[in-house]
């Protein structure tokens, strides 16, 4: 389970195992998505497939997964997302209307990103050799001129901005599949971000990197832009927006927020001379009005995350060997 967690054993098994056996130089970004050129236009590529359980959760199931987060995961290329496939592989057993619901799901979230499922599969399990429904999607976007959006563009200097509160997904999922009572219920943030990228796109198209930090939460993301980069981060750990109810669950279950998966929220690095502009483009739009600066690209520690505590003291923000909370998207 610790390999497909988005953690160092998920990382281990790509460089070593697959990353090898493919052989090719587009996958040597390792980024959310791909940015191709084909026949003079630029494209990202995008698959992703999704094994939440339970399949329906505060905020969300399974088909809004689906889509937002391949949808996302172009948009953290600078994509404008136009198409996606859809292939259902259900266990056999499964009700129909529960198939139904989450077509149904898959449908309006299309509607919602303004995407179209292009095309499609369906295969079916023997009972006991699946978990009702697992979905694969991918997707392709175009990517508009002048954008080079990767992480290895990560620079000092930059600023580091997410676009709101974390931890919701993972704890909205904690909640139904534990059976636990937090006094508030937590709903996911799964949503779709292209129109919050574009929104920070019309003000610079010079931002350098775009991450949405899901498996892992954003202690990874930043792990993996900082190794891609071989640029130091500063984490300001007062400044990360932890609504109350998510670290009150992350106290009572001895977990760390920054560590908690995240469906509908982006990490940008920008440069601190667009930041402000960036900042506000965003809090102009309703999926980043509570966005805020948590850090800053640095010189210093090439390579890792350091996070400057609330009491003035600083720790090393390692990367997971897995993942918290397994089987969250």
């Amino acid at each position: 389970m610790g390999h497909g967690g988005g953690g160092a054993l998920s990382a281990e098994l790509v460089e070593h195992l697959f990353a090898p056996a493919y052989g090719n130089d587009l996958l040597a970004g390792l980024a959310d998505s791909t940015a191709l050129t084909l026949a003079g236009t630029r494209l990202a590529f995008s698959t992703d497939s999704y094994v939440v359980r339970p399949l329906f959760f505060p905020g969300g199931s399974i088909g809004d997964l689906a889509v937002n987060g391949t949808v996302n995961d172009l948009a953290m290329s600078g994509a404008r997302a136009a198409y996606l496939s859809c292939a259902f592989i259900l266990e056999e057993g499964t009700d129909l209307s529960v198939v139904g619901r989450i077509a149904q799901a898959v449908g309006a979230a299309a509607v919602a990103a303004g995407v179209s499922i292009a095309t499609g599969d369906t295969k079916v399990v023997d009972a006991g050799h699946g978990d009702g429904v697992f979905i694969n999607t991918s997707g392709i976007g175009l990517i508009p001129h002048g954008v080079d959006i990767r992480p290895q563009r990560a620079t000092p200097g930059d600023l580091v901005i997410v676009s709101g509160p974390i931890g919701m997904h993972g704890v909205a999922i904690m909640s139904v599949r534990e059976g636990l009572e937090f006094g508030v219920e937590v709903t996911s943030d799964t949503a779709p971000l292209g129109g919050l990228v574009d929104a920070m796109l019309d003000v610079t198209p010079d931002l350098h990197t775009l991450r949405d930090p899901t498996r892992g939460g954003v202690a990874t993301a930043l792990n993996e832009i900082a190794a891609a980069s071989g640029t130091g981060v500063l984490l300001h750990e007062h400044a990360v927006p932890v609504p109350e109810p998510v670290a009150g669950a992350c106290g009572f279950l001895g977990l760390d927020p920054l560590y908690v998966a995240n469906e509908g929220r982006l990490l940008a690095f920008v440069p601190r001379s667009h930041a402000d502009a960036v900042l506000a483009a965003m809090r102009a739009h309703p999926l980043g009005a509570q966005a805020a600066v948590i850090g800053e690209c640095v010189t210093e520690h090439p390579g890792m995350v350091v996070a400057r505590t609330r009491f003035g003291g600083t720790r090393v923000v390692d990367l997971p060997l897995g993942e918290q909370l397994p089987r969250i998207c």
